[in-house]
Order: C-alpha cells, then structure tokens, then sequence
C-alpha cells in the first residue's frame, strides 16, 4: 500500500518546482520550508545526486483544526511533496495525509486528512 500521491510531469525541473508551488498555494498551502537534497548532498558528503527538492506545504486552516483536536499532531507537519528527476521526466510525490494521520488513531482528525488528501489530488492534477 501506498503512503504517497504522485504523478509524473514532462518539463523542465526549476519550473515544474515552481508550478508545484503555486498550485500548493491555489488550495490553501504555504510552503514553510523548501529543502534542495542535491545542494545539501553535495556540501555535506560530497555525493552528487539527482535534482531533489523537498517542499514542506502546510495549510494553516486544516493545521489549526488538527492541533486544536491533537497537540501532538504538530510532529507529523508539515506535509512533505516532493519533485525530483526521474529517467522519464519529473515527478512530483506528496504525502497521503490519509494515511500520514491514520497513525494519531484518532477519527476526529480523518475530515482533516481527507480534506487534505483530496487538495494534494487536486495539486497533482493541475500540474
């Protein structure tokens, strides 16, 4: 089973980043932190790596409903969707917050993670 929504999108990797950023911020999504894997590969252990970045996407609406039910569910935020090279194209991978949630036992939190789910879909699509 799993754990991610993905797709895969022709186009050049800096703009695809970009579009991925703006569709984010259509549904309601900031992205709080933008982690490029490559750079921090290649100063850290001197290792190339293909083109990475990590987008932490939050949405502060559906975040503020999910730590008003749990406070602990501040350790599973932000969302992580991630754009990489892949050998035919670029792919874009976001969490399934369906399933990153599921892990609080706790269904008050499932209309989030839907809620969530079904705006990453959306995300996806658009790109």
């Amino acid at each position: 089973m799993s754990y991610t929504l993905r797709t895969q999108v022709d186009g050049e990797f800096d703009d695809i980043v970009e579009k991925t950023i703006d569709a984010l911020e259509d549904e309601g999504f900031g992205v709080l932190c933008d982690i490029d894997v490559r750079e921090t590969l290649k100063k850290k252990l001197d290792e190339d790596f293909r083109q990475y970045r990590i987008l932490g996407a939050c949405n502060p609406q559906l975040a503020h409903q999910g730590l008003e039910n749990d406070l602990e569910l501040g350790t599973l935020l932000p969302c992580n969707v991630v754009v990489y090279d892949d050998d035919d194209g670029v792919v874009v991978s976001a969490v399934d917050p369906q399933r990153l949630i599921a892990v609080a036992e706790n269904d008050d939190l499932d209309p989030i993670g839907d809620d969530a789910y079904e705006r990453f879909e959306r995300v996806l699509e658009s790109l």
